[in-house]
């Protein structure tokens, strides 16, 4: 058997003809173009050039403002506005998360009460005014609806509580960032020292995100196409409180996905069936034929906090991929309930029907 050559050692003397390596940040000499055109040579040089760097054609392209928001460099933008969000979120270590939608009008029982109570006054003192009545009318009902507020406060909290347990990677609450049921979820996470996220929009009025969103997990949004897919990328269930048009946009687009399976089947739990009811009948379409009986069966009802989360948790069990260890139990003062047997079966669904969002 012959022997390998060894190849020769790298000699560590240096050749007499070899130059000294150049330096990569600085040169002996400065390049011609290092300094600008002496007035000396040229009593207009200076001015001419001052032309030059004041020209919006000399901005480099990822500076030049004006240039990224013309028609033609919509797709750039496109990009960015998903680069960013998804570069932070791995950055973060963000698995999967549980989206929470829901109205922004739906204050805490308290503001809402208080919102009343100045209808109410303005009323008293103008009684015969019909829009002051309408609008009474409807303070009320938001006062009413106000108790969603607490229920999605205590859904982030359960949520709040498990997500660094989660099988699969942190899993963590996400919701719009802005008020309302929004910011109870966001605020509940928050109640149990867990971090969440907020995915804002930029609207004509400034809309500012909620204070209880994790700083290092708040963003700003230009498309609504960018946002959206940043909802469902990493979901693992979407909870939706009574809303309006933004959560209906939400959730008939989350549906329409996974009726197509262009997206995974994932839990959709609509809180407050008497609610939804009054939006919309499910049973009409299937009678009408527009869609499937199984198209149905991709949403159901609940309502509270804790039968939400139970109902995702045995989800998951039923298809075989559980979200939290068999031995996990929630910290003190935190209510779940996992262990409780449902009241009815939910969906029978192979694991061979996941689909990755396409």
């Amino acid at each position: 058997m012959t022997d390998k050559p060894t190849p020769p050692r790298a000699s560590t003397r240096r050749s007499r003809d070899m130059p000294t390596p150049a330096d990569p940040h600085h040169r002996r000499e400065a390049l011609p173009g290092h300094q600008p055109k002496p007035a000396e040579e040229d009593a207009a040089a200076p001015e001419a050039l001052a032309r030059i760097l004041r020209s919006p054609s000399y901005r480099e392209a990822d500076q030049d403002m004006d240039f990224l928001q013309q028609e033609a460099t919509r797709g750039v933008r496109l990009q960015l506005d998903f680069l960013k969000t998804e570069s932070m979120l791995e950055d973060q270590e963000v698995a999967h998360t549980i989206v929470v939608f829901g109205s922004a009008r739906i204050r805490e029982p308290g503001a809402a009460r208080r919102a009343m109570e100045s209808c109410a006054a303005t009323l008293a003192a103008n009684p015969d005014d019909a829009t002051l009545r309408r609008r009474l009318e409807c303070a009320t009902r938001v006062h009413d609806n106000s108790r969603y507020y607490d229920m999605a406060r205590q859904f982030g909290r359960i949520v709040g509580a498990a997500c660094n347990d989660t099988l699969g990677g942190r899993t963590m609450i996400m919701t719009g960032g802005g008020p309302g049921i929004m910011e109870a979820a966001n605020r509940g996470a928050h109640d149990v020292g867990a971090r969440s996220i907020g995915l804002n929009i930029t609207l004509p009025r400034e809309q500012y995100p909620n204070p209880y969103v994790t700083p290092e997990l708040c963003f700003s949004f230009h498309y609504f196409a960018m946002r959206k897919l940043h909802f469902l990328l990493r979901a693992r269930a979407l909870v939706a409180f009574p809303g309006g048009f933004g959560t209906l946009d939400e959730i008939f687009e989350v549906l329409a996905l996974t009726q197509t399976r262009k997206m995974r089947p994932v839990p959709v739990i609509l809180i407050g069936e008497s609610f939804w009811r009054g939006v919309f009948n499910p049973e009409f379409l299937v009678e009408q034929g527009v869609i499937d009986p199984e198209d149905r069966d991709l949403f159901w009802f609940s309502e509270s906090a804790e039968d939400a989360w139970h109902d995702i948790l045995y989800w998951y069990e039923t298809i075989g991929r559980p979200l939290l260890p068999p031995e996990w139990e929630p910290p003190k003062g935190v209510s779940s309930a996992r262990h409780h047997i449902p009241k009815t079966p939910l969906l029978s669904i192979s694991p061979n029907c996941l689909l990755k969002l396409e």
